[in-house]
């Protein structure tokens, strides 16, 4: 299939026209950084907190996924065959574990500033450590049948009509789970990360300021590549 291409400093990202199609107006928010990981801030964590409480006050269990982030989401995955209910988009899984009350797992900085920009904006983000992404380019497209893939925390995962961000060696990130292979550890110091508006609810650049700040702030982000790319 045909793609479209957007160049950052970092890594060449593409999404396939096959994606595309069902979502004309699709935004992803890129970010490149080299940063410093660490066990989550009690300052970090604050944030998360007060941001799960403005949701848990927000919305029901039953609401959340008319979010228009995530009920755009939804709609593409239904539109390539897959059941969103038992695929949950990753910022769906974080609102209704707040909502439910199960509260949300301090992790690391990364993955926690991460969580937090999904949990406010209702993108699914795909956070991936650059070093560990094979070739110079990863690609949207869909996933096919018996493709492996290794959701994190979650063992093989089938992803079979779900958008997958690809690169020389396969799959590496969907909106339900990023890949055990590239997922950030303590060890993390080049990042990448898609933010992907498959419809908008938080304007996208102020989705990617954000990050960078968060970034900034938390990890200690330096060579800072960020752009808010459309592909109508």
């Amino acid at each position: 299939m045909q793609s479209q291409l957007v160049l950052t400093t970092m890594i060449q990202v593409r999404i396939a026209e096959e994606i595309l199609q069902h979502c004309p107006n699709m935004q992803v928010g890129l970010v490149s950084a080299r940063v410093v990981n660490s066990e989550t801030s009690d300052e970090l964590w604050g944030e998360i907190e007060t941001a799960a409480a403005s949701i848990a006050s927000s919305y029901e269990l039953l609401a959340v996924n008319q979010r228009p982030a995530i009920a755009a989401t939804r709609r593409l995955y239904k539109a390539l065959g897959k059941d969103p209910g038992r695929y949950r988009v990753a910022s769906e899984q974080l609102c209704r574990r707040i909502i439910k009350g199960l509260g949300l797992y301090r992790l690391t900085t990364l993955i926690d500033v991460v969580n937090l920009v999904s949990l406010v904006s209702g993108y699914p983000i795909s956070g991936l450590d650059a070093d560990k992404i094979e070739g110079h380019s990863i690609e949207m497209g869909v996933g096919r049948a018996g493709e492996t893939y290794h959701g994190i925390g979650r063992g093989e995962l089938n992803i079979e009509g779900m958008p997958v961000y690809r690169d020389a060696l396969g799959g590496i990130a969907t909106p339900t789970s990023d890949e055990e292979r590239t997922k950030f550890t303590l060890d993390t110091t080049h990042i990448q990360i898609c933010i992907n508006g498959f419809g908008e609810e938080m304007p996208m650049q102020e989705t990617v300021d954000w990050m960078v700040q968060l970034l900034k702030k938390y990890a200690q982000a330096t060579i800072i590549d960020a752009q808010c790319s459309k592909f109508n």
